[in-house]
């Protein structure tokens, strides 16, 4: 059933239209298209995956992948399938030291404008890995120009409303929900990414996660644009770049000179030992308006005025450089709690059983889990089955706060995170750790580990905004619109068709069959592959 926004469909962030290049070997064509980008991008989007750690653990990860999406001139497309092209530098395959030049000038180079998304902490952890593999002991230790999208964001939402922004920053997923309308899926956030191959879904995910930068950026680009303009038709003059910093960006010598000079003989050594009938084709092809190597691509008025106003630099210090150590490190353990952690049970990842709902316990026989943050996907796949499924109360749930609930309710937890294992001697037979990444094989492992029911009657039987049970009986058009008053519209173009309304006895959300109902019924019909 749908409501004004379909809570089951999975929305892509444009990805199969995404011009992905997998860069794995210094020699490859790929490798090859990657400097020629470079050399001719005045917008990069950054981001890093690295695989996940224990918070305790002393040294940085290590990171494994490298996305870099590319603004290219509307002219200089024709090689690179598309304005947009998304490079992934496979960090594992890769040589680090034959990468390291390019991407340290490409850091510090003028003529491109950076974009992150909190992307200090990957630097951190990006400077670490290079430094490990013998690189420049420096490491990175500068970006510049640089512009964080939270930054963005912020600005886009003072604008909008009139008022400053709060200071908790939203996530980037939220950000592309609210300016992109597209929906970016986080859930292969916590994958191994240092396994090798990565498979198609993570090549997606880490190329949307760059790609989407650029798009974030170009409506902030529009909107900086269309003020400037409305300034100048009012009769006032607007405001030309900085004449200080674009003679600077312009200057042969001084610093700035250096830094396009120091990106050039970078591209140029790439160039050197990148020689293959491809590279010679690609490569003849763009020297037709830019010799690579020999020039960049300055930066138009446009980006300049929004450097000057809004432009930022990340600034590496040597503080940055270790890993913050715990303050209770090195503090001698209390005796009493290492015998307490001795006597605690071992605990496994595979489901002990029986469920608290089962009769011989005195239960009802209804399956009821709760599904902490990291598994919050799947319980709306859960709920989209007809399966009751629970989140946790707040945002940010203490560990205390989840087992209460679900001791209260007699739910079984659900998790991703092996910590809370531990405390599966407070939550005996009610706590299980979901081993899949992806939403559609956790709603399998949980329907088979649990040995749960399907049936084509409970698709959609229940609010996948609440988890609310649906009233019995269906509402008419014009009970649907007198319910809705206050708080949800109905589309008008509803009103000529003969539709039959359902609404959450909980918090009261309308839902109809309508064409996203029918495509979600058939969606979890081959999810569960139920027979028709």
């Amino acid at each position: 059933m749908e409501a004004n926004e379909e809570q089951t469909e999975e929305q892509s962030s444009s990805s199969s239209s995404l011009s992905i290049h997998f860069v794995s070997s210094v020699d490859s064509p790929e490798f090859t298209l990657l400097t020629s980008a470079v050399s001719l991008a005045s917008v990069v989007g950054l981001d890093a995956e690295w695989k996940p750690v224990r918070e305790s653990q002393s040294t940085f990860p290590t990171v494994t992948l490298l996305q870099i999406a590319c603004r290219l001139p509307g002219n200089r497309t024709d090689y690179l399938s598309g304005d947009s092209p998304v490079f992934l530098l496979d960090l594992v395959a890769l040589p680090l030291s034959s990468v390291y030049a390019l991407l340290n000038a490409l850091f510090v180079s003028p003529n491109v404008l950076k974009l992150g998304f909190r992307f200090k902490q990957d630097l951190v952890y990006l400077s670490s890995t290079f430094r490990s593999q013998g690189c420049d002991p420096a490491g990175f230790d500068k970006v510049e120009p640089f512009l964080d999208i939270t930054s963005i964001y912020s600005y886009l939402q003072q604008k909008q409303s009139g008022r400053k922004p709060s200071k908790q920053t939203k996530s980037l997923a939220a950000i592309c929900e609210e300016l992109l309308a597209i929906s970016l899926s986080k859930e292969l956030q916590c994958s191994d990414w240092s396994q090798r191959p990565l498979t198609k879904e993570q090549k997606i995910y880490a190329s949307a996660d760059a790609h989407c930068l650029l798009e974030i950026f170009d409506v902030f680009q529009n909107k900086v644009i269309n003020e400037e303009n409305s300034i100048y038709n009012n009769g006032h003059s607007s405001s030309s770049p900085d004449p200080g910093l674009k003679s600077i960006l312009e200057e042969p010598s001084g610093e700035s000179g250096i830094l396009k000079t120091k990106f050039s003989e970078a591209l140029e050594i790439i160039q050197a030992t990148t020689a293959s009938e491809y590279y010679h084709d690609i490569s003849s092809a763009f020297r037709v308006v830019s010799p690579l190597g020999k020039n960049t691509v300055c930066l138009d008025n446009s980006l300049l005025q929004i450097i000057r106003k809004h432009g930022d630099k990340i600034l590496l210090k040597e503080s940055d450089r270790e890993p913050k150590t715990s303050k209770n490190r090195g503090k001698k353990k209390s005796s009493v709690g290492m015998v307490h952690k001795e006597k605690l049970p071992e605990f496994f990842d595979d489901w002990q059983g029986p469920s608290p709902w089962d009769p011989s316990l005195g239960g009802d026989g209804r399956p009821k889990f709760l599904c902490d943050v990291m598994v919050e996907g799947l319980a709306k796949h859960l709920r989209c089955v007809g399966i009751d499924a629970a989140i946790p109360y707040s945002r940010k749930p203490e560990t205390r706060e989840l087992i209460d609930h679900a001791l209260k309710e007699k739910r079984v937890l659900l998790t991703r995170d092996a910590k809370l294992l531990r405390h599966g001697y407070l939550l005996n037979n009610q706590i299980y750790r979901v081993k899949n990444l992806l939403k559609n094989d956790q709603l399998l492992e949980v329907i088979e580990t649990f040995e749960l029911k399907i049936s084509e009657e409970k698709l959609m039987s229940r609010c996948t905004k609440c988890n609310g049970m649906f009233i019995q009986k269906p509402l008419s058009m014009e009970e649907a619109v007198e319910a809705a008053k206050g708080f949800q519209v109905i589309p008008s173009c509803l009103f000529d068709k003969k539709l039959e309304f359902w609404q959450c006895l909980d918090c009261h959300q309308l839902y109809w069959e309508g064409t996203q109902y029918h495509n979600a019924v058939q969606k979890f019909i081959d999810v569960c592959k139920l027979e028709k």
